[in-house]
Protein backbone atom coordinates (compact mmCIF):
# COMPACT_ATOMS: atom_id res chain seq x y z
CA UNK A 1 0.00 0.00 0.00
CA UNK A 2 1.40 3.03 -0.87
CA UNK A 3 1.88 6.27 1.59
CA UNK A 4 -0.39 8.58 1.74
CA UNK A 5 1.45 12.36 1.05
CA UNK A 6 1.90 14.14 4.35
CA UNK A 7 0.33 17.97 4.45
CA UNK A 8 1.51 20.18 7.02
CA UNK A 9 0.81 24.36 7.46
CA UNK A 10 2.66 26.85 8.44
CA UNK A 11 1.75 28.77 11.46
CA UNK A 12 -0.60 25.99 12.97
CA UNK A 13 0.53 24.04 16.06
CA UNK A 14 1.40 20.28 14.92
CA UNK A 15 1.49 17.32 17.97
CA UNK A 16 4.29 14.85 16.92
CA UNK A 17 4.92 11.27 18.21
CA UNK A 18 8.55 9.78 17.08
CA UNK A 19 8.66 6.11 19.21
CA UNK A 20 11.66 3.24 18.90
CA UNK A 21 11.11 0.75 16.89
CA UNK A 22 9.29 -2.08 18.40
CA UNK A 23 8.50 -0.39 21.57
CA UNK A 24 12.62 -0.77 22.16
CA UNK A 25 14.14 2.28 24.42
CA UNK A 26 15.27 5.12 21.60
CA UNK A 27 17.41 6.90 25.24
CA UNK A 28 20.26 4.56 26.75
CA UNK A 29 21.82 6.96 29.24
CA UNK A 30 21.20 10.66 30.62
CA UNK A 31 23.70 12.15 28.19
CA UNK A 32 21.63 10.13 25.54
CA UNK A 33 18.65 13.12 26.72
CA UNK A 34 20.43 15.53 26.64
CA UNK A 35 22.17 15.03 23.16
CA UNK A 36 18.20 14.84 21.46
CA UNK A 37 17.47 17.94 23.35
CA UNK A 38 20.92 19.39 21.71
CA UNK A 39 20.09 17.75 18.24
CA UNK A 40 16.02 19.45 18.19
CA UNK A 41 17.58 22.70 19.58
CA UNK A 42 19.72 22.59 16.47
CA UNK A 43 17.12 21.66 14.15
CA UNK A 44 14.44 24.00 15.49
CA UNK A 45 17.09 27.07 14.70
CA UNK A 46 17.83 25.75 10.84
CA UNK A 47 14.35 24.97 10.09
CA UNK A 48 12.09 27.73 11.59
CA UNK A 49 9.88 25.58 14.12
CA UNK A 50 9.17 26.79 17.43
CA UNK A 51 8.67 24.16 20.24
CA UNK A 52 5.47 24.91 22.51
CA UNK A 53 5.73 21.47 24.51
CA UNK A 54 7.68 18.07 24.94
CA UNK A 55 8.34 15.08 26.85
CA UNK A 56 10.85 12.55 25.71
CA UNK A 57 10.13 9.11 27.20
CA UNK A 58 12.12 6.10 27.42
CA UNK A 59 11.03 4.94 23.78
CA UNK A 60 8.99 7.47 22.08
CA UNK A 61 8.52 11.75 22.47
CA UNK A 62 5.99 14.05 22.29
CA UNK A 63 6.57 17.56 21.12
CA UNK A 64 3.78 19.62 20.59
CA UNK A 65 5.21 22.76 17.22
CA UNK A 66 4.36 24.93 14.81
CA UNK A 67 6.74 25.14 11.66
CA UNK A 68 6.91 28.19 9.99
CA UNK A 69 7.17 27.03 6.33
CA UNK A 70 5.17 24.11 5.31
CA UNK A 71 8.74 21.77 5.02
CA UNK A 72 10.07 22.82 8.26
CA UNK A 73 8.98 20.34 10.48
CA UNK A 74 9.64 17.42 8.26
CA UNK A 75 12.91 19.12 7.86
CA UNK A 76 13.42 19.01 11.44
CA UNK A 77 12.32 15.56 11.95
CA UNK A 78 14.72 14.50 9.73
CA UNK A 79 17.58 16.61 10.84
CA UNK A 80 17.24 15.56 14.55
CA UNK A 81 16.90 11.86 13.55
CA UNK A 82 20.15 11.76 11.03
CA UNK A 83 22.06 13.22 14.12
CA UNK A 84 21.03 11.59 17.05
CA UNK A 85 20.28 7.80 15.19
CA UNK A 86 23.94 8.09 14.23
CA UNK A 87 25.02 8.86 17.81
CA UNK A 88 23.36 6.68 19.35
CA UNK A 89 23.71 3.88 16.95
CA UNK A 90 27.60 4.03 17.65
CA UNK A 91 27.28 4.24 21.55
CA UNK A 92 25.23 1.13 21.50
CA UNK A 93 27.41 -0.61 18.89
CA UNK A 94 23.89 -1.05 16.91
CA UNK A 95 23.12 -0.73 13.20
CA UNK A 96 19.51 -0.09 11.51
CA UNK A 97 16.42 2.11 12.09
CA UNK A 98 15.80 3.63 15.56
CA UNK A 99 11.90 4.43 14.47
CA UNK A 100 9.09 2.67 14.31
CA UNK A 101 8.23 3.50 10.90
CA UNK A 102 7.39 7.23 10.39
CA UNK A 103 6.38 10.09 13.00
CA UNK A 104 2.74 10.45 13.28
CA UNK A 105 1.52 14.47 12.98
CA UNK A 106 -1.93 16.15 13.81
CA UNK A 107 -2.84 19.82 14.07
CA UNK A 108 -4.27 21.91 16.67
CA UNK A 109 -6.95 23.71 15.63
CA UNK A 110 -8.39 25.42 18.90
CA UNK A 111 -7.48 26.86 22.37
CA UNK A 112 -9.30 23.90 23.94
CA UNK A 113 -7.51 21.31 22.13
CA UNK A 114 -4.16 23.41 22.55
CA UNK A 115 -4.15 23.10 26.46
CA UNK A 116 -5.27 19.86 26.09
CA UNK A 117 -2.61 18.73 24.16
CA UNK A 118 0.05 20.17 26.00
CA UNK A 119 -1.22 19.01 29.07
CA UNK A 120 -1.52 15.67 27.37
CA UNK A 121 1.99 15.29 26.85
CA UNK A 122 3.27 16.45 30.08
CA UNK A 123 1.56 14.53 31.83
CA UNK A 124 2.43 11.39 29.76
CA UNK A 125 4.93 10.01 32.68
CA UNK A 126 1.97 10.24 35.29
CA UNK A 127 -0.17 7.98 33.18
CA UNK A 128 3.11 5.72 32.56
CA UNK A 129 3.47 5.42 35.91
CA UNK A 130 6.79 6.86 36.52
CA UNK A 131 5.95 9.47 38.44
CA UNK A 132 2.89 10.70 40.38
CA UNK A 133 3.26 14.51 39.51
CA UNK A 134 4.27 16.00 36.35
CA UNK A 135 7.40 18.27 38.20
CA UNK A 136 8.63 14.91 39.19
CA UNK A 137 10.04 14.03 35.82
CA UNK A 138 12.57 15.76 34.55
CA UNK A 139 12.62 15.37 30.95
CA UNK A 140 9.44 17.74 30.21
CA UNK A 141 8.17 20.52 29.36
CA UNK A 142 6.13 21.48 32.11
CA UNK A 143 8.68 23.05 34.44
CA UNK A 144 8.92 26.03 32.22
CA UNK A 145 5.32 26.16 31.20
CA UNK A 146 3.82 25.31 34.59
CA UNK A 147 6.11 26.28 36.86
CA UNK A 148 8.22 28.74 35.30
CA UNK A 149 11.19 27.50 34.43
CA UNK A 150 14.37 28.60 32.06
CA UNK A 151 14.14 26.41 29.18
CA UNK A 152 15.91 28.23 25.64
CA UNK A 153 13.85 25.41 23.61
CA UNK A 154 10.91 26.46 24.15
CA UNK A 155 9.00 29.44 22.31
CA UNK A 156 5.74 30.08 23.84
CA UNK A 157 2.32 30.07 21.53
CA UNK A 158 0.47 33.08 21.45
CA UNK A 159 -2.60 30.98 22.76
CA UNK A 160 0.07 30.37 26.08
CA UNK A 161 0.79 34.02 26.27
CA UNK A 162 -2.70 34.74 26.27
CA UNK A 163 -3.05 33.40 29.76
CA UNK A 164 -1.24 36.39 31.31
CA UNK A 165 1.00 39.58 31.46
CA UNK A 166 4.11 38.08 32.72
CA UNK A 167 5.89 34.98 32.16
CA UNK A 168 4.81 34.40 35.97
CA UNK A 169 1.08 34.89 35.53
CA UNK A 170 1.07 32.88 32.69
CA UNK A 171 2.52 29.65 34.77
CA UNK A 172 0.50 30.43 37.09
CA UNK A 173 -2.69 30.42 35.00
CA UNK A 174 -1.42 27.48 33.28
CA UNK A 175 -0.91 25.65 36.22
CA UNK A 176 -3.91 25.95 37.35
CA UNK A 177 -5.30 23.79 34.30
CA UNK A 178 -3.84 20.38 36.32
CA UNK A 179 -6.30 20.98 38.99
CA UNK A 180 -8.97 18.96 36.72
CA UNK A 181 -7.36 15.55 35.50
CA UNK A 182 -7.55 15.13 31.60
CA UNK A 183 -11.11 13.16 30.88
CA UNK A 184 -10.25 9.85 29.64
CA UNK A 185 -12.97 10.91 26.60
CA UNK A 186 -9.99 14.27 26.04
CA UNK A 187 -7.48 11.44 25.81
CA UNK A 188 -9.13 8.72 23.78
CA UNK A 189 -9.91 11.69 21.25
CA UNK A 190 -6.10 12.55 21.24
CA UNK A 191 -4.98 9.23 21.03
CA UNK A 192 -7.75 8.47 18.00
CA UNK A 193 -6.91 12.20 16.09
CA UNK A 194 -3.43 11.64 15.86
CA UNK A 195 -3.32 7.69 15.55
CA UNK A 196 -6.18 8.65 12.31
CA UNK A 197 -4.02 11.85 11.26
CA UNK A 198 -6.64 14.12 11.67
CA UNK A 199 -7.30 17.74 12.53
CA UNK A 200 -8.31 18.31 16.03
CA UNK A 201 -10.52 21.26 17.11
CA UNK A 202 -13.28 23.13 15.03
CA UNK A 203 -16.46 24.55 17.31
CA UNK A 204 -17.78 21.61 19.32
CA UNK A 205 -16.36 18.50 17.74
CA UNK A 206 -13.31 16.60 18.66
CA UNK A 207 -11.81 16.32 15.45
CA UNK A 208 -12.90 17.31 11.89
CA UNK A 209 -12.29 14.21 10.19
CA UNK A 210 -9.47 16.24 7.50
CA UNK A 211 -6.48 13.88 7.19
CA UNK A 212 -3.47 15.22 7.36
CA UNK A 213 -1.23 12.62 7.79
CA UNK A 214 -1.51 8.28 8.00
CA UNK A 215 1.44 6.18 8.05
CA UNK A 216 -0.22 2.40 7.29
CA UNK A 217 3.40 0.56 8.47
CA UNK A 218 2.82 2.07 12.02
CA UNK A 219 1.72 0.10 14.57
CA UNK A 220 -1.16 2.07 16.29
CA UNK A 221 -0.40 2.46 20.19
CA UNK A 222 -0.92 4.79 22.74
CA UNK A 223 1.38 7.32 24.21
Amino acid sequence: MARIPRYFIEGQPHHVIQRGNNRTPIFASEGDFHFFLVCLGKAVSDHGVSIHALVLMANHIHLLATPTTPQGLPKMMQSVGRRYVQQFNRAQQRTGTLWEGRYRAMLIDSERYFFTCMRYIELNPVRAGIVTRPEDYRWSSFHANALGAENALLTPHAIYRDLGRTPGARAWAYLQLFQQPLSPQDVEVLRQATNRAWVLGGNESAATGVRVESDPTAVVGTG
